[in-house]
């Protein structure tokens, strides 16, 4: 009964790049970095599949990073001289590209891997593509002097993508704004219509997620600082209610979230967290059953999806791949207690 499904990342193999980081370094170039890309594509098409689980994502192995995977490939950014700075309100300090003149695209982005993921399973394909706000917040404006405007800008330039790959048969596409749990009030004045822009004309499910962050450093501390309850979604998931956005993705296990916030997305499909990508204890089938329980008193069940809480780039290959599993079986016994 209770579909499952990845945030989107998953660890890089070591033969492809760098190991647990964020940002990691490609080990190959040219063709053979782009053969690496394809094979660990298929390695993780293939993991996720023999998990069990029912939507199925290419783990993002093409890219180096979710934000700058898409920005490396649009005119009007200077990459060569990339300047320091503070991002997701100063929460930690990034080597970020400049915007130095207006936004096109050079071509397609995400082809490549859509297509090869698309040939190898027949189950639904989600792609995730970087939200316009998380993108505003992940570069230095040096052109457009104005936020919203350069969200707009940017939200055409995703749109464009968005349509090619609902056209390469994409089932699912799913946009990620971190920055909505971190500047709640513009993302509720202006981040979701820019969010609507992206998904003009798409057809295919369209999907938000919204997380507290990968699982670093930087990001714990960050919600230690956040209280006994994290109330950061119930400014913009009223926004997302009136959205034309299918699904919401938030985030659940071992979180501070009130799961009573997830009453404010009545209609839409709920992606919930039930596996904690920021510790590397494996969740038992029997935690993230009850964790659906407790989802279900808020969601009904054909409207729940089990899922991850954010992207698991920075973890252990192992670990991601045993909560993978634990996630399918969780839903399953889920599905026999609740069903």
């Amino acid at each position: 009964m209770f579909k499952t499904a990845i945030a989107g990342s998953l660890p890089k193999p070591n033969w492809l790049a760098e190991t647990e980081k964020l940002w990691p370094e490609w080990k190959f170039d040219g063709d053979e970095l782009l053969q690496a890309k394809a094979d660990a594509t298929l390695l993780w098409i293939k993991a996720q599949e023999d998990a069990g689980l029912d939507v199925i994502g290419d783990g993002e192995m093409a890219r180096q990073h979710f934000v700058h995977g898409f920005v490396e490939h649009v005119e009007g950014i200077d990459f060569d001289n990339k300047v320091t700075m503070g991002i997701r309100n100063n929460r930690y300090d990034a080597q970020v590209p400049q915007v130095v003149a207006p936004l096109r695209l050079k071509g397609r982005i995400h082809e490549f891997e859509a297509r090869i993921a698309r040939a190898h399973t027949k189950k639904k394909l989600k792609f995730t593509l970087p939200g316009p706000m998380t993108i505003v917040d992940t570069v230095a404006d040096r052109y457009y002097g104005d936020k919203v405007k350069m969200a707009m800008a940017f939200a055409e330039l995703l749109n464009q993508e968005a349509l090619a790959l609902q056209a390469d048969g994409v089932d699912i596409i799913q946009f990620d704004e971190p920055a909505f749990n971190v500047y709640m009030d513009e993302a509720a004045d202006w981040g979701v219509a820019a969010l609507e822009r992206a998904c003009q004309g798409l057809t295919c499910t369209t999907a938000v997620h919204i997380c507290y962050g990968y699982g670093i450093e930087a990001n714990n501390k960050w919600k230690e600082t956040l209280g006994h309850e994290w109330r950061q979604y119930e400014k913009v998931f009223p926004a997302l209610a009136k959205s034309n956005i299918d699904q919401v993705s938030l985030e659940c296990m071992h979180s501070h979230v009130p799961m009573d916030m997830m009453k404010l997305l009545e209609g839409k499909d709920v992606m919930v967290g039930v596996i904690d990508v920021a510790s590397d204890r494996v969740e038992t089938p029997e935690e993230i059953a009850e964790t659906i329980g407790q989802a279900l008193q808020y969601v009904s069940k054909d409207h729940l999806i089990a899922c991850t809480n954010c992207g698991m780039a920075p973890m252990n290959r192992d670990i991601a791949e045993a909560k993978l599993k634990a996630l399918a079986e969780g839903a399953k016994l889920a599905s026999e207690r609740f069903g």
